[in-house]
Parts: C-alpha cells; sequence; structure tokens
C-alpha cells in the first residue's frame, strides 16, 4: 500500500542502507526482503530503530500523513452522505445500495492515495501494518493520529452542508449501538447489546484483513494481482460486510460494524453525545481483529514471505525491550 513517493511500508532509502541494499522494489509497494537466519543472527536493532522513532522528525512522512488526513476525510465525507442519501430514498433494500456505492468509493480513494501514503486511511490497516512489520509503529501512530483528524473534518464538512433534521435524524452517519425511540409506555431504547456489538466489530474487521487487505499486504498476490483489482478486492470485501452487518442484526439503533474508528471517531467528536455510547467498542473489536491476524501471520508456513519478520516486527519490539536480541 505504498509507493515511492509516501513509501506506505517502508521508506526506501533508509531500509536499503539498514538492510544492506536486501530489499527489491515491486511494482509500486517496495517490501523489505527477508533475513535469512544467519543474517538474523547478526543484526541486532536497537529499540529506536525497531520503533522506527526517527520517523517522527522525517518531513516525508507528515507529508504522507497529509495524504491519510484527506483522504480519510473524503472517505467519511462520502461514506456518510452515501449513507444519509440511500436511508432517504424510498428503496426496499438501502443497505444493498449502501454496500455497492462503498466499494465503489472505497476503491477509487484507495487508488487516489496509494501513491502518496499507501492509501491505508483506515486506523485497522495502519495498525495492523505496524504489528507485522511493514511499516514501523512510529508510521502507524502519525497515521492513526492523521486519519482520526481527518475523520473529525470529514464530519464537519457534512454538518456543514446538511440540514440540522438530517443531522439530529441520522446523527452524521456515526456508528451507534443503539438509539431513543417512542413507545407505548414512553421513550425506549433499541440497539444491540455491547457483547454482541464487540464481537461483530472483531469478527468483521478480521474478515475484512484476512480475506483482502492480506492480499495487499502479500507482493506475490499484488504483484499478480494488479493494484486495481486489489483494490476492487477491498472495496467489495468492505462492501459485503458492510452488508452483512448490517443485515444479519436487523436491529434498529444498531448502525452496523465500522471497520473504521476513524470514521467512528469524526462523528462522535462532532455530532457528540449518544455517540459515544459503547464508542470503544469501535477501537477495541478492530484493536482484537488486528492483533489476532498478526497472530495469524507468526503461525503460517515458514515458506511465505514473512518467515523471519521484518525490522520493526512487533515480536522483533517485545525481544529487544526483553534483551533477548542482544
Amino acid at each position: 500500500m505504498a509507493a515511492d513517493a509516501g513509501n506506505v511500508y517502508v521508506n526506501m532509502e533508509e531500509e536499503s542502507q539498514a538492510a544492506g541494499n536486501r530489499m527489491q522494489p515491486m511494482s509500486t509497494t517496495p517490501v523489505p526482503a527477508q533475513w535469512t537466519a544467519d543474517e538474523k543472527k547478526q543484526t541486532a536493532f536497537s529499540l529506536s530503530e525497531r520503533l522506527g522513532l526517527d520517523e517522527f522528525l522525517s518531513l516525508n512522512v507528515w507529508r504522507a500523513a497529509l495524504g491519510e488526513l484527506l483522504g480519510t476525510a473524503v472517505l467519511v465525507f462520502m461514506f456518510d452522505t452515501i449513507v444519509i442519501s440511500t436511508l432517504e430514498t424510498d428503496v426496499k433494500m438501502p443497505n444493498l445500495i449502501l454496500s455497492i456505492l462503498l466499494a465503489i468509493i472505497i476503491a477509487i480513494l484507495l487508488l487516489a492515495v496509494d501513491p502518496v501514503s499507501g492509501g491505508h486511511i483506515n486506523p485497522i490497516v495502519s495498525f495492523s501494518a505496524g504489528l507485522i512489520g511493514l511499516i514501523s509503529m512510529s508510521r502507524a501512530i502519525i497515521y492513526i493520529i492523521a486519519q482520526c483528524a481527518g475523520g473529525v473534518l470529514g464530519a464537519l464538512a457534512l454538518k456543514a452542508v446538511v440540514s440540522s433534521n438530517i443531522e439530529r435524524t441520522f446523527s452524521l452517519a456515526g456508528c451507534t449501538l443503539t438509539v431513543i425511540a417512542p413507545g407505548p409506555e414512553g421513550p425506549v431504547t433499541k440497539g444491540l447489546e455491547a457483547a454482541q456489538a464487540f464481537w461483530l466489530e472483531a469478527f468483521c474487521s478480521f474478515v475484512f484483513l484476512f480475506a483482502s487487505i492480506w492480499i495487499l499486504f502479500d507482493h506475490r498476490q499484488r504483484n499478480s494481482i494488479g493494484m486495481i483489482r486489489v483494490f476492487s478486492i477491498i472495496g467489495i470485501v468492505l462492501g459485503l460486510l458492510v452488508f452483512v452487518s448490517t443485515t444479519v442484526t436487523a436491529t434498529k439503533g444498531y448502525a452496523g460494524a465500522g471497520m473504521n474508528p476513524a470514521r467512528c471517531f469524526g462523528a462522535a467528536v462532532v455530532r457528540g453525545g449518544h455517540l459515544w455510547e459503547g464508542h470503544w467498542i469501535f477501537w477495541a473489536g478492530p484493536a482484537v481483529a488486528c492483533l489476532a491476524f498478526y497472530v495469524y501471520t507468526l503461525i503460517i508456513p515458514d515458506d511465505h514471505f514473512h518467515v523471519e519478520g521484518y525490522k520493526h516486527d512487533f515480536f522483533g519490539i517485545l525481544r529487544t525491550i526483553s534483551g533477548l536480541e542482544r
């Protein structure tokens, strides 16, 4: 998910110096080459190198983060606009139309942002890439901060163009678990329980990583399929997950799996109120999914491209902290 300009996963120049030119540039996303067993024994990184702390001072990284900010802002504005417009339209299955339109807009935005920053536009992608080691954890943090700022910017843009009635009715298309509805004996709360919403968020986020993002992380598949098809697959998978999560529950008040904490965060900051209720679920669920996905990458067959890990691999960070790498 990166290009030379704002290299998603690695800084080509820095990594090639550190690894002795062990990387091989791919079509659009350079990926660090694997360390052999002998090289790994002879190579020890400091904690600062493992975390990529120098990237906090890299102007190129912050420039790439600007792409993440604007890409996420456009995503939030477009996605939330689609949500409101489809629900306002008199159709039998608005969530189906929503899913199809979402798939299209996701693919287009990924193609637009990829040359700048790698086109994460989602904290799930950045955190997962940081755990695996495709990018440093420092870069992941910078990206996530930019994505959250973009989520707020997109929500502010949406608030500026919709009426107060629509804003109140749809809560800026934010991530909700419940809604207060009129009942025969007064207002009642309808929606999904926190435990159900948490596991649905975790499962959908894991499927998102496993069925689509994994294709992008694996340079062999990415180069074989092509970037346009990969981004289209990501959009389709996300659209299907939105459709499934909103259909399988069929519960009024529950907005479906968020699968993008930055989008949920933006609406919660701008709109506030009940959007903060259960907001932790839209962060905790994806975090668990990212950790589970990272564990999966560690136990797959040894001939996979991830064998021996990468410089910024989370397990490598733990080894450095514990002193086992010395």
